[in-house]
């Protein structure tokens, strides 16, 4: 491999490597995607981002509604004491 076609590099620290600002950005990679290894021929390696835009928070906007809430009587109304 020659220098020319290094798009970014990083070092290992302990078991783990950054992931270079520059790439992070291309490729979309946010806290909480996976990213899945493989070893091709030759010993490359092959990485796939997953990206995780899905789950309990998601999509949550937060409350848009013009009812007031009050936390105690809300929270106890759900029979959790405090």
């Amino acid at each position: 491999m020659s220098s020319d076609s290094v798009d970014s590099e990083s070092k290992v620290s302990g078991n783990q490597a950054n992931i270079p600002a520059r790439i992070r950005r291309e490729l979309d990679i946010d806290d909480g995607d996976t990213l899945r290894w493989r070893i091709e021929d030759e010993g490359e390696i092959r990485v796939q981002v997953v990206q995780q835009r899905d789950g309990t928070f998601g999509a949550f906007e937060g409350y848009d509604g013009d009812q007031d809430t009050t936390v105690t009587t809300d929270h106890d109304a759900w029979g959790v004491d405090g």
